[in-house]
């Protein structure tokens, strides 16, 4: 099934086959890879020969990530490593024998019915938009800046007739000096 065994490339050959296998999900076995590549860098030439000898000298080797990773928070990087061992465990129980492969169970997740419980919960209590019974402000709004740095605002209902408009005129002329 995989090639070199126990060599670090085999681990992308069994990444490849697992998914293929439906063992890993697309987006596991991206994220896995993803994990390979952050730790390749950092692996002399006898630790990309010997998968054995990466577990042995794990923790010698996550230093040298987070040194070289220096841009990534430790949370991520703690992430990378516990998918590499994964792949290291998976490898080492499915990767050999296709026969292992077969009989693997994948385990798939249950739904715990909290969110879709919290979401029949929060369409019960939306509410998109204001009554539509409420009346509607039906009036003209006029806003300006006086000479001196005031603000003013005029407020004239829409129904207002041309005997409303004359005396808002006069009013206004009225402050005129």
């Amino acid at each position: 099934m995989i090639k070199d065994k126990d060599n670090f490339s085999s681990l992308y050959d069994f990444i490849d086959v697992a998914k293929a296998n439906r063992k890993y999900p697309a987006n596991t076995a991206n994220n896995l890879k993803s994990a390979l590549k952050i730790f390749e860098n950092e692996l002399n030439q006898d630790e990309l020969k010997s998968i054995r000898m990466i577990e042995d000298s794990i923790e010698e080797i996550f230093r040298s990530v987070v040194m070289a990773n220096k841009q990534k928070s430790i949370v991520s990087l703690n992430t990378y490593k516990a998918r590499l061992l994964k792949v290291i465990t998976d490898y080492k129980k499915y990767g050999a024998d296709p026969a292992e492969m077969r009989n693997w169970t994948v385990k798939t997740k249950k739904s715990t019915g909290v969110l879709i419980n919290r979401d029949k919960t929060d369409k019960e209590n939306i509410n998109l938009s204001e009554s539509i019974h409420k009346p509607v402000d039906n009036f003209h709004k006029i806003e300006f800046s006086l000479e001196n740095g005031d603000k003013a605002t005029i407020l004239m209902p829409r129904s207002a007739d041309k005997k409303d408009i004359e005396t808002i005129k006069s009013l206004l002329d009225s402050f005129v000096k």
